[in-house]
């Protein structure tokens, strides 16, 4: 059974999406910036914007850790804006910098995921470097281990993704941010 939530969120209050991989960030965060009349980032598309390349290319030429310093600095900038719904990477709470922008600045929401549903949303996702491997199952169990205790550390509200659409998982986030 699960328990009830509620937050009620101030219109100058900071939403943040984090989560794995195939959790729904990036549609329940657009989905959640149109309903509450809001500025949607994708830290992710933001980062490709600006450097022109994508986020594969940026791995195979920077590496993980060249990544994920970008990534911070971007966190950092856009998470001092008022009134903006925040879509992270899946990793971007490896980084103690990220993580206190984040709980810091904003209601943090984890989308849960299970390795299962992550397996079957990216089965065709050719675009994440960190599952281009013949392991994917590896990887994301991997990733699981190493990641969920700080998707927990930094939440305010925790959402189940797996029996759900994205617009399902979204309209329960709605519901308790506007409760």
């Amino acid at each position: 059974m699960e328990e009830e939530q509620k937050v009620k969120i101030a219109k100058s209050q900071n939403v943040f999406l984090v989560g794995p991989v195939g959790a729904g960030k990036t549609t329940v965060g657009r989905f959640l910036a149109r309903h509450l009349s809001r500025e949607f980032y994708d830290t992710d598309e933001v980062i490709e914007e600006r450097t022109g390349a994508d986020v594969a290319w940026i791995f195979d030429i920077e590496g993980e850790e060249g990544f994920r310093e970008r990534e911070v600095n971007i966190i950092d900038e856009l998470t001092q804006e008022t009134g903006v719904v925040i879509s992270t990477g899946g990793g971007a709470i490896l980084k103690a910098e990220n993580r206190t922008a984040l709980m810091s600045r904003g209601v943090v929401i984890y989308l849960q995921v299970s390795v299962e549903q992550q397996l079957l949303r990216t089965e065709k996702d050719k675009k994440r470097p960190l599952l281009r491997t013949n392991n994917k199952e590896s990887v994301l169990r991997q990733m699981c281990e190493e990641r969920a205790k700080l998707y927990e550390e930094v939440a305010d509200l925790t959402f189940p993704t797996d029996a759900q659409t994205a617009r399902a998982v979204a309209n329960k986030v709605l519901q308790t941010l506007q409760s």
